[in-house]
């Protein structure tokens, strides 16, 4: 049985530091895509300091959440104890979070959020489509240290969580909703304005699917973090190349 959301209780009381159950300062210790950045999602406008700390303290409540559910499982977390270990008050919990699920969506979202953002800047500079996709793929689920790898270590036991949890598993989907809608603008962009409107949907569409599928098979096995960027290479070409794009990398006419 899936895990129902939490309601506010009243009376939450923040924590007296803002360290993980490892000690390390949580700002420190974000998974791969997911440290804020002075740039918005997809290369879009430059965050305020303000956005920045909403952001920074978001990621800190979801990496609190990632921490106790894979301690104690979703049902046997509230966001009472999310608050509590991320070091904050309940009614800032529910400030950016309906329910205790909802705060590990910025976790999965970070590697989304940084592949649009490769992609633009690889696109920007003249690179053929199909080949900004992939290469945006690998750099963005690239495991060049520790951080990196378990950055994709959380994302594997939020995934092989959210198989039982229905609320979970909806916010992981909601998360693949939003970054297809995001690619599509990135992708327009890149095209051209003479590409048709349907095509580029599309292929974000497929694109979008095809890293969801990758990551879903890869955390299902015990496979290392490095093989997660060959998989989803795989994907992507099996749903994206052939009607949609090119062999030179543009989206068809």
């Amino acid at each position: 049985m899936s895990a129902k959301p939490d309601r506010p209780r009243a009376g939450g009381r923040p924590s007296a530091d803002r360290l993980s159950a490892t000690g390390q300062p949580r700002a420190d210790r974000l998974p791969t895509g997911g440290r804020p950045s002075g740039d918005a999602p997809g290369g879009g406008a430059t965050l305020s300091l303000t956005e920045r700390r909403k952001a920074a303290t978001q990621l800190d409540i979801a990496r609190a959440a990632a921490e106790l559910f894979a301690e104690r499982g979703t049902d046997g977390t509230t966001a009472e104890d999310i608050a509590l270990r991320a070091g904050v008050a309940l009614r800032t919990f529910y400030r950016y979070f309906r329910a205790k699920q909802d705060a590990v969506a910025p976790l999965l979202a970070g590697g989304a959020e940084r592949w649009r953002a490769l992609l633009a800047a690889g696109g920007a500079a003249g690179e053929p489509l199909a080949r900004a996709l992939e290469r945006s793929v690998v750099e963005a689920l690239a495991v060049p240290d520790a951080a990196a790898e378990e950055g994709l270590r959380w994302t594997r036991g939020l995934l092989r969580a959210a198989v039982h949890d229905d609320a979970l598993r909806a916010v992981w989907y909601r998360v693949n909703q939003d970054s297809e809608e995001r690619l599509s603008p990135v992708l327009a962009e890149l095209a051209g304005p003479d590409t048709d409107p349907l095509e580029v949907r599309l292929v974000a569409a497929a694109a979008t699917g095809a890293i969801r599928v990758a990551l879903e098979s890869w955390a299902a096995t015990d496979a290392p973090a490095a093989e997660a960027a060959p998989l989803a290479v795989r994907c992507l070409r099996g749903f994206v190349a052939g009607p949609l794009l090119r062999a030179d990398g543009r989206i068809t006419p």
